[in-house]
């Protein structure tokens, strides 16, 4: 299986309405290790194209709502996305989270933990039909003005046929900071299953563009 997921657009407005550096979960598997400030909204989408077994899928428009409730605390709202494939098509479930800061440090390592639930909104074809519950730990270390390292732990309870398959996930990643908003990272990641056996494993090579703008 292989997987690519082009980002369209970030937008980050502060409480002032002027506009904030900013730190994405997307295009990487990996999420942010840092919130969004205090009082501040980010916006990300993008479009993730899939290939399975030779059945390639279309999934839009991969919107996450990110709010700073405080500095150390982020409310995440994850979009329903409209999956197309030859066989089925329609709206997925809807997902809510929250995201603690737990790390911060002056040698530059962050860490987060995630804690989301998805609701079973979407279409019949691509809902899980129960709510899932997941949980994350997203980490980054500084290791140069230009390099940094990361990595993400995750667990998650997806609902298959009826039944809890729990299945865990470990990502790590290198990026290289090139010039203006541009990063290049590669990215290896893993997901390990209860049932049905791990899939195989993945190595993606990317390319970052940043967008910043005032929402």
């Amino acid at each position: 299986m292989s997987s690519l997921l082009l980002p369209l657009v970030a937008g980050l407005a502060s409480p002032q309405g002027q506009p904030s550096p900013i730190v994405t979960d997307r295009p990487a598997i990996t999420d942010a290790s840092v919130v969004v400030p205090n009082g501040a909204l980010q916006v990300e989408n993008g479009i993730q194209i899939t290939n399975a077994s030779g059945q390639r899928v279309f999934d839009g428009p991969e919107s996450l709502a990110v709010f700073g409730l405080t500095d150390a605390t982020e409310l995440r709202f994850t979009v329903p996305d409209y999956s197309f494939t030859p066989v089925a098509s329609g709206f997925g479930d809807l997902a809510l989270g929250v995201k603690q800061q737990i790390g911060h440090t002056q040698s530059g390592f962050d860490a987060s933990l995630i804690l989301s639930l998805s609701f079973p909104a979407g279409a019949n074809a691509e809902s899980s039909h129960g709510y899932d519950p997941s949980l994350q730990l997203p980490w980054s270390q500084k290791i140069s003005a230009n390099w940094t390292a990361a990595g993400m732990l995750s667990l998650y309870w997806p609902t298959q046929s009826g039944m809890r398959n729990l299945t865990g996930e470990s990502t790590f990643l290198f990026d290289r900071q090139l010039t203006g908003p541009w990063d290049a990272f590669v990215e290896y990641a893993g997901d390990f299953p209860e049932r049905g056996g791990p899939t195989p494993v993945a190595l993606w090579d990317k390319l970052q563009v940043g967008f910043e703008s005032a929402a």
